[in-house]
């Protein structure tokens, strides 16, 4: 699928906005749960550096502006809903502001499963 194709699948919500999981491209991590409008996937697909919406600001972040953890996009899927994107990246230190890896480092375990 080509970016044209890409923008044209992509369904937003009543807000604008879709959101985006997050994975590393090497190992399968997921990383992050985010969100991004039609500007943040355009700036995306161009630069490659991926753009995200910030709800709470209301404007587009670039993941590593500050922080120097800049996720690389390898690839860009869209679920067969048009409603979720999936972004496989290269990601340079931590994804989460908290310093780990991963957004997704707090895990409850089922037992007996």
């Amino acid at each position: 699928m080509d970016d044209v194709t890409l923008l044209k699948t992509v369904k937003y919500n009543d807000k604008g906005l879709i959101p985006v999981i997050t994975q590393d491209a090497e190992t399968g991590e997921v990383l992050m749960l985010a969100w991004m409008n039609e500007e943040a996937l355009k700036l995306t697909l161009e630069t490659r550096k991926v753009t995200y919406f910030s709800r709470s600001r209301q404007k587009l972040w670039i993941k590593g502006e500050t922080s120097g953890n800049f996720q690389k996009l390898i690839s860009m899927s869209v679920d067969c809903d048009g409603d979720t994107l999936l972004a496989k990246v290269i990601q340079t230190g931590a994804a989460c502001h908290t310093g780990n890896r991963s957004c997704f480092y707090r895990t409850h375990v089922i037992k007996d499963h």
